[in-house]
């Protein structure tokens, strides 16, 4: 049918659609997925297993999945869940990178996404046998120093990595963030020392503690922890509570 040709109705449009007559570049989400211990920021890596870049490491990501993935969401919710086991409870979109050199295999964009885990009960499958994608042969943390990892990635994701970082601490300013990489229970001293860890630098405690409490984003367990002077009141994160948003930055932070 001739391209130019009027159409009586959208449905007959459709019928003679042929989506293959525009280029179609690659299309996949990389996630970058943060954790924190050790006294250190960690992302998750892993290291291919195919050509290209075959033995070297990279960010998590793939190819969307047409048949089962509704949204780019739910791609890197897949493959977060293929790498860890886990699902994580933060989840942001960052920006989409697409040009002609990224990849050697052609024209590629990706959209980036950013993952907070608490690093408590993280179990990664670094085993073959558990590995679901033979694209990929190694899986490992990694600590995040000066804003850098001793890796050089494949592809562009040294400068993906280098721009989620700077999202993710520019956020930790001002939000809650940190809380989502959190065990299970913990004192205020554990939340602020995960802050100052992301944010590389330390925090004035009384402020801290104030910001916090009127958040209301935690509650009591009832629980203490001896601490080096005296117990610890222990805390957890309520239950459906989005991201809290401060006024100003972090006192201590700028």
């Amino acid at each position: 049918m001739n391209k130019n040709q009027n159409y009586n109705s959208e449905t007959e449009f459709f019928k003679n659609y042929d989506p293959s007559k525009f280029d179609r570049p690659s299309t996949s989400v990389d996630t970058v997925i943060f954790t924190v211990f050790d006294l250190a920021l960690q992302v998750l890596l892993v290291k291919r297993g195919e050509y290209p870049f075959k033995n070297q490491w990279t960010l998590v990501g793939g190819f969307i999945d047409l048949e089962n993935d509704q949204t780019l969401e739910d791609t890197a919710k897949r493959k977060l869940e293929e790498k860890t086991g886990v699902k994580t409870p933060y989840l942001e979109q960052c920006f989409t990178i697409g040009n002609k050199i990224r990849d050697p295999r052609g024209w590629s964009v990706t959209t980036v996404y950013f993952a907070l885990l608490p690093s408590e009960n993280i179990q990664l499958k670094t085993n073959s046998d558990d590995i679901t994608s033979s694209s990929v042969s190694a899986v490992k943390w990694s600590p995040i120093k000066n804003n850098k990892i001793k890796e050089s990635l494949a592809f562009d994701h040294n400068y993906i990595l280098e721009k989620a970082i700077e999202r993710l601490r520019n956020k930790v300013l001002y939000t809650s963030l940190p809380a989502y990489l959190m065990p299970e229970k913990f004192t205020l001293r554990d939340l602020q020392t995960v802050y100052e860890i992301i944010l590389d630098r330390t925090l004035e405690s009384k402020s801290f503690r104030r910001r916090i409490e009127r958040a209301n984003i935690l509650e009591p367990t009832g629980e203490t922890r001896q601490d080096v002077k005296r117990p610890a009141q222990l805390y957890r994160l309520k239950g459906n509570i989005d991201t809290y948003f401060f006024l100003r930055n972090i006192e201590g932070a700028t």
